[in-house]
């Protein structure tokens, strides 16, 4: 997938080729950067619904291991370094957030302060998720900074078995963190401090 160089993108998910479910026709996923510092995500899962485990609404909170079932989810690094965040948000308004100093090799973020915005709405054909991120809330992301965005999904299937959707995978087994997973560059908005 070529990159992208905007303030906003919009791409189609891919399967890992190991995982593909027939019932699920595509992913579409897009990323919106704004003025007043914010990301907003957006995944619009197109399948049989009733084929698929999808959580039900619950509290806004963080939570791990959401992965383990259907979840949409956001890599966001700096164009010229190795740090990145991770965001999961799940389908039940739950959300996880992790910041990584290089490849796999960081945390959680427990602070409420970086609680995305989550709205989710589902039809008998559709799943869409919408998820706000205010970059302001994170360190070392500045105005003007250009990014490197991976956007993913992991579906869960009725019988439980789990595909893996992203813009690219780089390696046979499914690997959200490796960096060429992060396929679109988007440039912020503003200067540079």
């Amino acid at each position: 997938m070529p990159v992208t160089r905007s303030i906003s993108a919009a791409a189609v998910l891919i399967s890992n080729t190991a995982s593909p479910h027939q019932f699920i026709q595509r992913i579409e996923a897009k990323v919106d950067g704004s003025q007043s510092g914010a990301l907003a995500f957006s995944y619009t899962l197109i399948a049989d619904m009733n084929q698929l485990l999808i959580p039900v609404a619950a509290a806004a909170r963080r939570a791990d291991d959401l992965w383990r079932h259907t979840c949409f989810e956001a890599f966001i690094g700096m164009k010229d370094g190795g740090a990145y965040y991770e965001f999961n948000f799940s389908p039940s308004r739950q959300w996880a957030a992790y910041r990584f100093r290089a490849y796999r090799d960081g945390g959680p973020l427990n602070a409420e302060a970086v609680a995305p915005d989550i709205f989710v709405e589902q039809a008998a054909d559709r799943l869409r998720l919408a998820a706000t991120v205010r970059l302001d809330r994170l360190l070392v992301i500045q105005p003007g900074t250009s990014l490197r965005i991976g956007l993913a999904a992991v579906i869960e299937a009725a019988d439980g078995s789990l595909s893996y959707w992203a813009l690219n995978h780089p390696a046979d087994k499914p690997d959200f963190h490796h960096p060429d997973s992060f396929a679109l560059e988007l440039a912020l908005p503003g200067e540079r401090a």
